[in-house]
């Protein structure tokens, strides 16, 4: 049973340019542009119209977009809720200047080993997302480690549990890695049943539905979970439109100050309708776009992600402002 039939979450990439090598993902080989003022804020007109709540400025590293903290505050004004996700490498610089207009900070950090973590990502952050997490505490705010789960660093949870969020009073968000094409990659079982250990823990958010989807084999196309297109708005820096979400990115329409009117037309509310149900969308389980879709439709996944997800919003003061 379908309990929202509007979007809820905009993935809005600001820019698909990165500082940051991570093997995991291929978003930083991308030639990009920078979303501008004027776009953004004709968007944010339309999403809020659309019944979009959350926007979650992203990349690519969104902090290298110069005017990210005017983007911010131009969503603040719209009532979004804004989240954003950093490699830490230039968040000491711009920390002032983001102050209070970031409801939910992520500083990705993968291993408590230094050495480990910079391999992984490709560039030497761990130091800097260190320093980023204490300025952000003096200034106060309330980041979040990101912890981008893999077979050869599910032993490292401990130690960032033990050693920096929990001793900092923090939130441990706890990322599966997924796959898309030839990026990414699956979780073993021995790596999935460990994560399980997790999911009640004090001060983590490890999202139960996301888990169980995992184990049921993931997305399934003859009866989708998958609400990827109709849950969430996906916008390029090049100010288009992308279906059916990111990681296909299949189709880029072009958002000429007409987002509401693209979104409602009937050539891309015909693609939204098929949503879950490409031939790629087998098996898929990517995070990001799970998590919208198991708020907007009652089934089990519904029941499981609710009380991790209610939790979270609880912990971030942001609850109120999803009812």
């Amino acid at each position: 049973m379908r309990l929202i039939s509007h979007p809820v979450l905009c993935n809005y990439y600001v820019t698909y340019r990165c500082n940051a090598k991570c093997h995991f993902c291929d978003i930083w080989e991308k030639p990009s542009p920078y979303i501008t003022l004027e776009q953004a804020e004709e968007n944010f007109k339309d999403l809020k119209k659309l019944g979009v709540r959350v926007i979650d400025f992203t990349g690519g590293e969104p902090l290298l977009h110069q005017e990210l903290h005017l983007l911010l505050a131009l969503a603040k004004k719209y009532g979004f809720i804004t989240t954003v996700t950093s490699n830490g490498l230039l968040y000491p610089k711009r920390a002032k200047q983001l102050k209070g207009l970031i409801d939910m900070l992520h500083f990705s950090l993968d291993s408590y080993d230094a050495q480990k973590h910079d391999k992984g990502r490709g560039v030497k952050c761990y130091d800097k997302v260190m320093e980023s997490i204490d300025i952000a505490l003096v200034l106060g705010e309330k980041p979040d480690i990101l912890f981008t789960v893999m077979d050869d660093n599910v032993e490292e949870i401990d130690k960032v549990y033990r050693n920096i969020t929990f001793q900092k009073n923090l939130v441990l968000i706890l990322n599966p890695l997924f796959s898309y094409g030839d990026i990414g990659g699956g979780l073993s079982t021995s790596t999935m049943d460990t994560l399980e250990k997790w999911t009640k823990k004090k001060r983590v958010f490890l999202n139960d539905a996301l888990i169980n989807l995992r184990k049921d084999g993931g997305n399934k196309i003859e009866d989708p979970i998958c609400k990827a297109a109709s849950s969430c708005i996906v916008i390029s820096p090049k100010n288009e439109l992308i279906l059916p979400c990111y990681h296909l990115g299949k189709q880029a329409f072009p958002i000429e100050n007409n987002l509401k009117e693209l979104y409602q037309s009937k050539k891309i509310q015909e693609i939204i309708q098929n949503e879950g149900r490409l031939p790629e969308c087998e098996g898929c389980a990517i995070n990001c776009y799970m998590q919208p879709s198991f708020s907007v439709e009652i089934n089990k996944y519904f029941w499981q992600s609710l009380p991790s997800t209610f939790k979270y919003n609880l912990w971030k003061g942001t609850w109120k402002q999803l009812l």
